[in-house]
């Protein structure tokens, strides 16, 4: 029986190799054209291809383009997938929920992994996840614009909603602070004529419930005081008279109507407290009805 010597992978020599033992390694993929082999008794080695009765099994087996592993058993492993394609797939789909932030680093990682993935000469995949990625997040990152002008509108109504908020807080506070004067003055208020300095004097924790947060000016003071009530008796005044409300001033303003806001700081509305502790707030429309006398 013929036998052959061969050279694997491994550059090592593999002597007294059957016919039998070549036709299977190359079914297996092991061997193909360019293997180096030589019968017993020659000198030189030859391509495989040379051997005409490897032909048939050689033929059978171009077609697959498998490369061998020379004796080594071992098969062809696939591609890794490139993580940086698949995150960048990811980022740029969460670009719907995060307004296309992610979306900008997805378009990015979408590229570098394009460029490793094709400067790996095979050795990584995920070409189209990294395609799919920049596609997605560049949808995404355009609409950027978009998003910020749905959202603009939304966070100024939420600013001006907590501004209003804080600003009934505030007028809410100064008017428990006019009772609790008149708990101690035989139910008197205050003087108008020094209205705010008396109020810090009920309570010292006041100091920043004066300014209201709408208020671009460095008044100390947002708001001012009826002056129809100074020194007047609680008890002998219409509880739906204006006492403390929204006004531009400064320290220990007071008056009248002639002081409410041409240009209301909370849209179309001002913040007012009235004598019984109340606080409203009272459309442009509702001001002309307003009471101020007592």
């Amino acid at each position: 029986m013929a036998t052959y010597t061969i050279i694997g992978a491994n550059q090592k020599q593999y002597s007294l190799v059957t016919e039998a033992n070549i036709r299977s390694w190359i079914a297996e993929g092991r061997l193909n054209e360019q293997s180096l082999i030589k019968a017993e008794g020659e000198a030189e080695f030859r391509p495989l291809a040379d051997f005409p009765e490897f032909a048939e099994t050689l033929a059978a087996r171009t077609a697959l383009e498998i490369a061998p592993s020379f004796l080594s058993g071992e098969a062809a492993a696939p591609p890794n997938t490139s993580r940086l394609a698949i995150t960048s797939l990811v980022l740029g789909i969460l670009g719907l929920i995060t307004c296309g932030i992610t979306a900008v680093v997805g378009l990015i990682l979408g590229i570098i992994a394009m460029v490793k993935i094709k400067n790996s000469r095979g050795a990584l995949g995920g070409g189209g996840f990294a395609l799919a990625g920049i596609i997605v997040s560049a949808i995404f990152v355009l609409m950027i614009p978009i998003f910020a002008a749905m959202l603009l509108p939304a966070c100024a109504g939420a600013k001006r909603a907590a501004q209003t908020i804080n600003c009934i807080s505030n007028v809410k506070r100064l008017a428990v602070a006019v009772r609790m004067y008149a708990d101690n003055k035989q139910n008197h208020y205050p003087p108008a004529t020094n209205w705010c300095d008396v109020l810090l004097q009920v309570d010292a924790s006041l100091t920043n419930s004066f300014h209201c947060p709408a208020d671009s000016s460095r008044s100390r003071c947002s708001y001012a005081f009826n002056a129809q009530l100074s020194g007047a008796d609680a008890g002998k005044v219409d509880p739906n008279t204006v006492m403390i409300f929204e006004a531009n001033g400064g320290w220990n303003v007071s008056g009248g109507k002639e002081l409410l806001l041409a240009n209301p700081r909370h849209g179309h509305v001002i913040i007012v407290s009235f004598a019984d502790g109340h606080v409203e707030q009272v459309p442009e429309s509702q001001q002309a009805q307003l009471r101020w006398n007592p």
